[in-house]
């Protein structure tokens, strides 16, 4: 029976990690994510925010909030010069091959 209580907060706690900021729609990420890619996914200056804004269709207020959100989900990471690297859609890194293993000659 605690069970059957408990599933609506979770499912209603994990709604609430998903929410968009306001006036932002899941179209606008996505234009956002396909912007970024094009600048090599760092955000820092003006000279990242301004293609970004263009490309996207988005004002700068609509960026840093998406920008904001991503840092929030984890999907974007700070970096020690003050801008964020976005690692989520099309600028997820690529996982490293595992080690090729040689036969050693003997």
């Amino acid at each position: 029976m605690r069970l059957t209580r408990t599933l609506p907060l979770l499912a209603l706690g994990l709604a609430a990690c998903e929410t968009l900021p306001e006036g932002i729609e899941e179209e606008d990420v996505a234009r956002y994510d396909a912007a970024v890619a094009t600048i090599g996914c760092d955000m820092v200056s003006e000279a990242d925010y301004l293609p970004v804004e263009l490309q996207a269709g988005l004002n700068r207020q609509q960026v840093l909030d998406i920008t904001a959100m991503k840092v929030e989900r984890q999907e974007a990471l700070r970096l020690e010069n003050g801008g964020v690297r976005v690692v989520s859609g099309p600028c997820t890194p690529a996982a490293e091959p595992a080690p090729v293993e040689t036969a050693e000659a003997g």
